[in-house]
Order: C-alpha cells, then sequence, then structure tokens
C-alpha cells in the first residue's frame, strides 16, 4: 500500500512562487472502461485501439498551440490516401481564362502596320525616288523615305568629271537612285545616280543586240588591239579583226562608224562591237524567211553546208537537206556548187541565216534521186511554201 502525504500540497506551495504544474484530468467514464476490460494477451491489446480522449487544463498561454493543432486538421491525409494514384481524367474542370483589354493591347493589323513602318528602306540593287535636301563638298544627301537620308558621293553623282557640282544640283532636286550600300548603324544607306545610269545604260544596249540593231559610235581612242568608243556612258571596244579595213586602224579615232554588238556581258562589264557584222546584219534585214536564195557552196561539214550569199553565209543544216536518208552529204552537194535554197531562220543577234532545200521536195529523198529536177522548180514549189512561213511569223 502507498502510504500517502497530505502535507506534500502545502511543501509544493511554499517553496517560492512557482507556476504551478498542468493537471491531466480522466473522466470517471473512461476510467471505468479501462478498468473494466482485461485483455486476456498482448495479441488482443494490438488488435484493439483504445480512444482515449484527455482533456488538458492550461492557462491562456496555451491557446496558440491549441489552435495550431485545430488548424492542422484538415490537411491531414490517411495512409491509405496517400497510396492511392492520382487521376486526373475524372476531373471535370473547365478553366476559363479571362483576358482583359488594357492599354498595351493592340490588334494585328496595328502590329503589322507598325512593323511596316519601322522596316528598313533601301535594300542593295534597289531603284528609290528621291528629293535632294542638303549639298556638301564632297557629296549630297536624298531624302529616300527613311528614317535617315540617303547619302551621295560626289563621284557617285552623275557620269565623268563634274565640275560645275553645286550648280547642277540644287535643294529639292528629284531624282531617281540606285542602292549601292546598305543602311549603316545610323539607318543611312548610300545611293548613287552613276551606278543607276550604267544599269539602264546596260539594260539598252542588251536589248538593241538581241534584236540586232545597228549603231553610230565615235571613236575615242585606240590601242594594240583595236579601237575604243562610247556607248551611252559604256565603253565599247572594236577589235581590229571586226574593222572593214584594220590596216590603218588609227586613222579611225575622231570618226563614227556603224557597228552591231557582237558580246554584251554586264556581269563582266564587256561590250564587244563590229563593223563587218553590221554589214552583215544590214544585209540580212533585205532579207525575208521563206524568200529563195542562190548561193555557192562555200565548205561542207559533217553537219551539213555553209553557203555564201555574196556577203553573208547561210547554214544548210543536214536536217534541213531532205526527207530521205542520206549516207554521205558530198552525195548531195559539192563545193563550189551553185544550188537554191529557202531561208527558214533570220537571227540577227548572232548574224545567222538557216537555210532548207528538204520543203522544196514533192517527195521524200527526191532531192538525192533527182536533183537537178528540184533546182530547176525552186521558184514554183517556193512559192508552195510562202503560207508556211507565213504562219510561223505571225506566231511569234
Amino acid at each position: 500500500m502507498g502510504v500517502s502525504n497530505k502535507n506534500a500540497q502545502d511543501n509544493i506551495q511554499s517553496k517560492g512562487n512557482k507556476k504551478p504544474l498542468q493537471v491531466l484530468h480522466i473522466n470517471k467514464k473512461d476510467t471505468q472502461e479501462v478498468q473494466n476490460e482485461q485483455p486476456n494477451s498482448k495479441e488482443e491489446i494490438k488488435k484493439e485501439n483504445v480512444a482515449i480522449k484527455p482533456q488538458i487544463t492550461k492557462d491562456d498561454s496555451g491557446k496558440d498551440i491549441e489552435l495550431s493543432k485545430e488548424n492542422t486538421k484538415d490537411f491531414d491525409i490517411s495512409q491509405q490516401d496517400l497510396n492511392r494514384p492520382l487521376n486526373f481524367s475524372n476531373q471535370n474542370t473547365d478553366f476559363q481564362l479571362e483576358r482583359t483589354v488594357d492599354e498595351f493591347d493592340f490588334d494585328e493589323s496595328a502590329f503589322l502596320e507598325a512593323l511596316n513602318e519601322n522596316e528598313p528602306i533601301g535594300a542593295k540593287g534597289e531603284t528609290i525616288s528621291g528629293k535632294v535636301i542638303a549639298i556638301e563638298s564632297d557629296g549630297l544627301y536624298v531624302d529616300i523615305g527613311g528614317k535617315a537620308p540617303g547619302y551621295m558621293p560626289k563621284k557617285e553623282c552623275g557620269l565623268g568629271v563634274i565640275t560645275n557640282f553645286k550648280e547642277k544640283f540644287s535643294i529639292g532636286l528629284e531624282m531617281e537612285v540606285l542602292v549601292i550600300k546598305e543602311q549603316n548603324a545610323d539607318g543611312m544607306v548610300t545611293v548613287s545616280a552613276r551606278a543607276l545610269i550604267l544599269r539602264q545604260s546596260w539594260e539598252k544596249v542588251s536589248s538593241s543586240a538581241k534584236n540586232g540593231e545597228l549603231i553610230n559610235v565615235l571613236i575615242n581612242g585606240f590601242n594594240r588591239g583595236g579601237l575604243t568608243c562610247d556607248v551611252d556612258g559604256l565603253r565599247g571596244f572594236i577589235p581590229r579583226s571586226q574593222l572593214e579595213d584594220g590596216q590603218d586602224y588609227q586613222s579611225f579615232v575622231g570618226k563614227t562608224l556603224k557597228v552591231a554588238f557582237l558580246e554584251v556581258n554586264p556581269e563582266s562589264r564587256k561590250l564587244v562591237l563590229s563593223e563587218k557584222k553590221a554589214s552583215l546584219v544590214s544585209k540580212l534585214t533585205s532579207l525575208e524567211l521563206g524568200q529563195l536564195i542562190e548561193g555557192e557552196v562555200l565548205a561542207v561539214k559533217p553537219y551539213g553546208f555553209f553557203i555564201d550569199l555574196g556577203g553573208a553565209s547561210g547554214l544548210l543544216h543536214q536536217s534541213s537537206l531532205t526527207n530521205g536518208s542520206v549516207r554521205s552529204l558530198r552525195e548531195v552537194f559539192r563545193e563550189g556548187e551553185m544550188i537554191k535554197a529557202l531561208i527558214s531562220e533570220i537571227d540577227l543577234e548572232k548574224g545567222r541565216i538557216g537555210l532548207n532545200t528538204a520543203l522544196l521536195e514533192n517527195s521524200a529523198g527526191e532531192l538525192i534521186i533527182d536533183k537537178q529536177k528540184v533546182m530547176q522548180e525552186a521558184t514554183e514549189r517556193a512559192l508552195k511554201t510562202k503560207a508556211l512561213f507565213d504562219k510561223k511569223e505571225q506566231d511569234k
């Protein structure tokens, strides 16, 4: 038996002013339930979970602890919930994003318009119309509509040497320029009037050469290979071999010659002219498609015959010789022989004439069987083929 000490409480209180101990109170009902239940073994104790809810008496300083425990009850997760995998497929939650329009919002058209306004103006090789806004001793500034004006050096303001620079250009003068250097860090591009003139000159001479046009040029110099001249600001060259008389070629300086374009290459800046070709082209312009001509066989080649047409030569290709089969071209015509043929092609640019005798045949291979008859009736037979060439000319 335990011995009770009735004076124990008085002894505790008499030892200074210490804080009283917290007392654990157990309900009488809970005590009785515990006493009445006497498990027979340790296994039964493990199986049973006795819920004991003790009541704690404490002062105001413990309120915060009790409130914190109360708030954490909502976040307790059982062991079963932790082991169960989450399934989001069954959740039919719709998320709606609400867009609010504020002062920074703008539509797509406004965005594209803003990009166009800031797009750089003046790509290399582009032709732009502008207006002179400032003139300096070493060049001038042209307003081309960009965020910065274009700068044109004095040497790019025109062809040759410009002596009266400030008199030729004035403020407000409108002009077309070519961008030769893209914009720098300040947004300024370099433009040129000279480069634009030269580009237009190359385009002009290329078109003239394609059409077989003839031009008159003033000879302004010579060298060991031939003569030099000016063609719309471009430097042209006439080789001695392309002159009608190349013996005393230095005497042509200061004179005017009629020439044709022999080679036009803007990339390599090569412009070659010919006086001989000009004479040939002059003769070609008097010829027509379907015209019957007579000439002498100059040479026999594996691919056809070269025919002298009185200062010009035409090619009678083997494919245009006959509609029959030919073992050897020399079986048909020989050098020095006079023949008649139809003009089937006129290329003024290359100075070439194409001829045809197959159209003079009434049957395939007739030229091989009876060449003399075909040549005698060539004038009459040529009239029958005139309609074919007229239609070919209309289809161009």
